[in-house]
């Protein structure tokens, strides 16, 4: 499965989310090794950790 990273790695200091794709780090990290279930996991958060950030994101991913 292809990594949601889209080359914007700013953190969030309240819930440690990248604030371009919405993984933690240790998620980023382990993304490559991880199972395809594990990534689809992940994967299928990201949209609501986004829609999280977005009142206070600095950045928005240019694909929304």
């Amino acid at each position: 499965m292809k990594s949601p990273c889209i080359d914007i790695c700013v953190f969030d200091g309240r819930t440690g989310w990248c604030e371009g794709c919405g993984r933690t780090k240790d998620e980023i990290r382990a993304w490559k090794k991880s199972q395809p279930h594990q990534q689809r996991r992940i994967e299928s958060d990201l949209p609501r950790r986004l829609a999280k950030l977005a009142p206070t994101a600095k950045l928005i991913r240019p694909d929304q």
